[in-house]
C-alpha cells in the first residue's frame, strides 16, 4: 500500500476556518471543534487510497478530470493527486453551486503557500 502525503492548501484551510466560524456562531463552539476535527481527519485519510474519490461533475462537464472529490456529511473535499502528494484545494458545503468556485480556484495557477481564502 502506497501512503501519500496530504497537503491542505491555504484556501482549504480558509474553508475550514469559515465552516468552523459559521457552526460556532449558529450552533456551538463545541460542535464546530468536533466537526473541524472530523473534516481534518477525512482530509488526512486521503493519504491512503486517494484514488477512491470521483471527479467533481462540475469539472467533468468541461472536460477536466484532473481533480477528485470525497464526500464527508454535506461537505465536499476537492483534491488532486500529484505523485505521492495529495493537495486538498477546497472543503465546501455540497449544497452550494460550486461551478464558479471550482473554476476560480482550480483553473488558475496553483498556489499551495499561505494566503487568504476565496
Amino acid at each position: 500500500m502506497t501512503v501519500h502525503h496530504v497537503q491542505i492548501t491555504a484556501e482549504a484551510e480558509g474553508d475550514l476556518f469559515d465552516i468552523g466560524s459559521y457552526i460556532a456562531r449558529n450552533d456551538s463552539p463545541e460542535r464546530a471543534f468536533g466537526l473541524l476535527d472530523e473534516l481534518e481527519r477525512a482530509c488526512l485519510a486521503l493519504a491512503t487510497y486517494p484514488g477512491r474519490g470521483n471527479s467533481p461533475p462540475e469539472m467533468s462537464r468541461i472536460g477536466i478530470d484532473l481533480y477528485r472529490e470525497m464526500h464527508f456529511q454535506v461537505y465536499r473535499i476537492i483534491y488532486e493527486i500529484s505523485g505521492k502528494t495529495v493537495f486538498v484545494y477546497a472543503v465546501v458545503d455540497g449544497r452550494r453551486d460550486l461551478q464558479s468556485l471550482l473554476e476560480r480556484r482550480l483553473l488558475r495557477p496553483k498556489n499551495t503557500g499561505t494566503g487568504g481564502s476565496d
